[in-house]
């Protein structure tokens, strides 16, 4: 055999053992920068840019930063339950009625976007009113949207106690008249723009400025002297 074929013969040889290596490694071994650049980069998703939802391809709510809106309730309970400590537990203004059975309705939005700024305690129809502390009767008032109410003023003039959509008062109850806490001043009802059907007390208090006008006061959410732990 000449010496070319030879050559040749043994280059062909070399040239397969190399291919046998190479194709013969684990998948693992190949180079971690090979690795990296066959691996696509993840997508980064500027503040700017809205991410996509990925059912209907629109873009997905964003959330809203995080904030505790100041409400009524909030602002007024401290006032209000240092009523309580002040001058003493004040009485749940209609008869049987309990803490558990009330549900804070100062905050609810009515007619003409007032809010209520009250709480409505619901009875029926005819059971006593009573007064929620010591005091004084200072109006008996007839109005529209109140119906027959009582404003109460404690010993102190600070506070205003509003008894409204009452059925009647209590016989012989008259203005400038000094009453206790626990005395029956007058009876459920519907009167006023009270739902004839669901009669109830709207009950506030209102602190009142150092005119002391009973028609005239910032009101504050009993709610939280009514249910707070005795």
């Amino acid at each position: 055999m000449s010496k070319g074929v030879l050559l040749f013969l043994v280059i062909v040889l070399a040239m397969a053992n190399l291919a046998i290596l190479h194709y013969g490694r684990d998948e693992s071994a190949v180079s971690p920068v090979v690795a990296a650049a066959a691996t696509p980069a993840p997508v980064v998703q500027s503040a700017a840019s809205p991410s996509r939802d990925s059912t209907s391809g629109s873009p997905a709510p964003t959330r809203a930063p995080a904030s505790v809106p100041a409400s009524p309730t909030m602002n007024v309970a401290p006032a209000a339950a240092s009523i309580a400590s002040n001058d003493g537990e004040l009485t749940i203004p209609v008869q049987g009625v309990t803490p558990a059975q009330l549900r804070d309705t100062f905050s609810e939005a009515r007619s003409q976007g007032r809010v209520h700024e009250a709480l409505d305690i619901m009875a029926p129809r005819g059971t006593p009113v009573l007064a929620v502390a010591d005091g004084t009767v200072e109006k008996l008032f007839t109005s529209v949207p109140g119906g027959l109410t009582i404003y109460q003023f404690e010993p102190s003039g600070r506070y205003a106690y509003y008894y409204a959509h009452l059925d009647r008062y209590a016989d012989g109850l008259s203005e400038k008249q000094s009453i206790r806490r626990g005395d029956v001043i007058g009876y459920v009802g519907s009167t006023g723009n009270a739902d004839p059907s669901a009669p109830h007390l709207h009950f506030a208090i209102f602190e009142l400025g150092p005119e002391r006008q009973w028609w005239k006061g910032t009101a504050l959410n009993p709610y939280p002297v009514f249910t707070r732990p005795q």
